[in-house]
Order: C-alpha cells, then sequence, then structure tokens
C-alpha cells in the first residue's frame, strides 16, 4: 500500500465561513432485495460502486444474519472518522501512533423516551506508548475535530425528501 500524502494544510484550519461548506459529498441507496426490505434482505451500492454489500438482519434480532448490517457499517465509519482524525492531529502534533487503534461499539435498542428505537455509541481508543495525559488531550481534541463524534454528541443536519 502506498504512503497517503498528508492533507492539505487548508483541510485542518479552522473555517471562517458562515454556511456549511461540503468537502466531500455521496451517495449510498439501498434496495430491498426478496424481502423487499433493505434491512433484512436489501444490497447497499454507493454512487461510484465502490461499496457493494448485502444487508442482512441480525440473528439477534431475528434475522438469518450472513451480511451486514446499519449497526456494522455506523460502527465502521465512526471508527475510521475517529481514527483518522486522531492521526491527523497526532501528525500535526509530531506524535507517533503507528499501533493506535479505534473501536467503535454500536447498540440498537429500545428508546425510553419515545418507546420505538434508538442507538448508543460506545469508542475506546488503544494508544499503546502514550503517556496517559498527553492521550487524553489527543482524544479530547480529536472528539473537537471527528465529524462522528460531533453527530454523536449535538445531532446533524437531515433532511428526508420523497422523490418521484
Amino acid at each position: 500500500m502506498s504512503k497517503l500524502r498528508p492533507p492539505p494544510q487548508s483541510l485542518l484550519d479552522k473555517y471562517r465561513g458562515g454556511d456549511f461548506r461540503p468537502l466531500y459529498t455521496t451517495s449510498v441507496t439501498v434496495r430491498g432485495g426478496e424481502a423487499a426490505h433493505g434491512r433484512a434482505s436489501g444490497i447497499a451500492i454507493s454512487d461510484d460502486g465502490e461499496l457493494i454489500v448485502e444487508l442482512r438482519l441480525p440473528v439477534e434480532l431475528g434475522g438469518t444474519g450472513g451480511g451486514t448490517n446499519p449497526e456494522q457499517l455506523f460502527a465502521a465509519g465512526y471508527a475510521a472518522c475517529f481514527h483518522g482524525a486522531l492521526s491527523m492531529l497526532a501528525e500535526r502534533s509530531g506524535l507517533s501512533i503507528p499501533e493506535a487503534s479505534v473501536t467503535a461499539t454500536i447498540s440498537f435498542g429500545r428508546d425510553p423516551v419515545d418507546g420505538l428505537f434508538a442507538l448508543t455509541a460506545d469508542v475506546n481508543i488503544h494508544l499503546p506508548g502514550l503517556e496517559k495525559a498527553l492521550a487524553e488531550e489527543l482524544v479530547r481534541n480529536t472528539e473537537r475535530l471527528c465529524p462522528y463524534s460531533k453527530m454523536a454528541q449535538g445531532g446533524i443536519e437531515s433532511v428526508v425528501a420523497l422523490t418521484q
């Protein structure tokens, strides 16, 4: 695997604009599959074709398993995003964290507020070789940078629209 190019300095500089400024946008479409139920038998395909995954309801939720599910995809995205932000901040601070790992655990369950469903997220960061105070500071700063952490703590702007 080739070494990644460092991000442009401007990517790490604080943005001073008044509106959200997209840097990257992607779309994933889910179709329902044989059960006409995206979560139980669907397929998810990204707009560039790089992501194609079969979706299956986990055995724990009454499904057959044998595919991925929204919780696993969310956990992968959260862990990858947090690890990326962690790595950028470490590099910018002159820290070496080659053995760093991030594990995101997502739980799907009942929401006591409305009686429907909700997700919880636990993110565990392993930073071997880093002094505890320095590791804690790096994690706190990463929480402020990582868009998934910001979304988990403050919500996300979301527009749901019917298209014909």
